[in-house]
């Protein structure tokens, strides 16, 4: 045992040591343990409150994860709709008006997460006004997309084939779906018909400017096509001609030899004699006379009556589609100058009068066999009707009721009156 001075002893036991107490008491006292000593620099006001906001802004970061989560979570859940809608979004609704107007219609129910997401996504700029049909249980996610990608319902008009300007700017003001008037019935002959499709709100005017920028194109295009031996000189006789054709025939398979016929009567100086001529002198942009034609009003001299005059009209008589335009740019090759009504919706061709005139007794013969299959129903008159004028009508002239009968009216809106060409 060694000594240490001041009283206490070393004792050693496998090389450890400890210190003994130097009495009773001091062995009973607890062991003092050294305290540690605290940085002032981290006793700091200013680290207080450094570690005060890093913690505030932790929570913050956490609570708004957890909102982001929620709120992502909420924005592509399904929506509220139980059946599809169509909502119209009026041009300059900011985004709190389109929120509250979707809520109001039923296709959200949390707008303000709305209006979360439309900002998060930087879409705030992106919302198209329009017509949109939102489907069955649509997201919130679902309805965004659909304002930022503009999906407008799209509408259609159909315009047919072989209507007038003035015909075709009715149909238009019929239509509620376009909007504003009709400056003026524009010049026969401008407009293509076609489908087109347009969304709410198009005006009419709109509308009516592509279908005159569709027309120049398509006459053009058949101009450029046209075979090179037509006695034509410009677009603009193209579509005259086209008209004629168009009014004369339905049938897809007829018009480029119906074109043809009038072609060769143009090469031989022959008159075109065409019936839908005689109506559009009398009735013009009317389109439809609603009787047959009489003998006087074929003999009575206007500038469209091809009866009277030489050549084409002076203009269209109708607006021909492209078929008719590209039946008269590339007519059939043939040497027919006549054609008359078959009796079963098509035309029968000749190449001279003596072929044309049996055509012609055949169609008689054709019309009897209905009259006399027609005569102990009652129901005759009726039928009788499609090919002679009412009662009240005025007689037609026996010229007219010779070669050119009275099929019952097409579909497109055409004169009621296709005619054969006749000599």
């Amino acid at each position: 045992m060694n000594e240490i001075p001041g009283g206490s002893e070393k004792v050693g036991s496998s090389g450890a040591s400890r210190l003994a107490p130097r009495s009773a008491r001091a062995a009973l006292e607890p062991e003092r343990v050294p305290q540690p000593r605290y940085s002032k620099r981290a006793r700091h006001p200013f680290v207080i409150v450094g570690n005060a906001v890093i913690t505030i802004v932790i929570l913050l970061a956490v609570v708004a994860g957890l909102a982001v989560a929620i709120g992502k979570q909420r924005f592509e859940a399904p929506g509220p709709l139980a059946a599809e809608r169509i909502v119209n979004i009026p041009r300059g609704n900011g985004i709190k008006d389109i929120a509250d107007l979707l809520q109001r219609e039923g296709v959200i129910d949390q707008p303000w997460v709305f209006m979360g997401g439309v900002v998060a996504l930087n879409a705030r700029d992106e919302l198209k006004y329009g017509e949109y049909l939102f489907p069955r249980q649509a997201s919130l996610r679902d309805v965004v997309d659909t304002l930022v990608e503009g999906k407008v319902i799209q509408h259609q008009v159909t315009v047919p084939e072989g209507l007038t300007s003035e015909q075709i700017v009715a149909r238009l003001l019929e239509n509620d779906t376009l909007s504003g008037p009709v400056k003026e019935i524009p010049k026969e002959g401008s407009l293509l018909p076609e489908t087109y499709r347009f969304t709410r709100g198009t005006t009419r005017e709109q509308l009516i400017q592509r279908m005159q920028q569709a027309q120049r194109r398509a006459s053009q295009e058949a101009w450029e096509r046209r075979a090179p031996d037509l006695p034509l000189q410009t677009p603009e006789q193209l579509v005259v001609l086209a008209s004629l054709v168009e009014k004369e025939t339905g049938r897809a398979d007829e018009r480029s030899r119906v074109a043809a016929v009038f072609i060769n009567r143009l090469k031989q100086k022959m008159k075109l004699q065409s019936d839908p001529t005689i109506i559009y002198g009398l009735v013009g942009g009317k389109g439809t006379l609603g009787r047959a034609i009489m003998r006087s009003e074929i003999e009575q001299a206007t500038p469209y009556n091809t009866y009277v005059i030489v050549g084409l009209p002076p203009g269209p008589i109708a607006n021909p589609g492209r078929a008719a335009l590209e039946a008269a740019a590339s007519p059939s090759r043939t040497r027919d100058l006549f054609f008359v009504a078959d009796g079963a919706g098509g035309h029968a061709f000749a190449e001279n009068l003596e072929q044309h005139q049996r055509n012609v007794a055949r169609l008689r013969q054709f019309e009897q066999q209905l009259k006399d299959k027609a005569a102990p129903d009652a129901a005759a008159p009726a039928a009788a009707s499609a090919y002679a004028p009412p009662a009240s009508a005025a007689a037609p002239s026996p010229a007219a009721t010779a070669s050119t009968p009275t099929p019952p009216p097409r579909p497109q809106g055409r004169a009621k009156t296709p005619a054969a060409a006749r000599q």
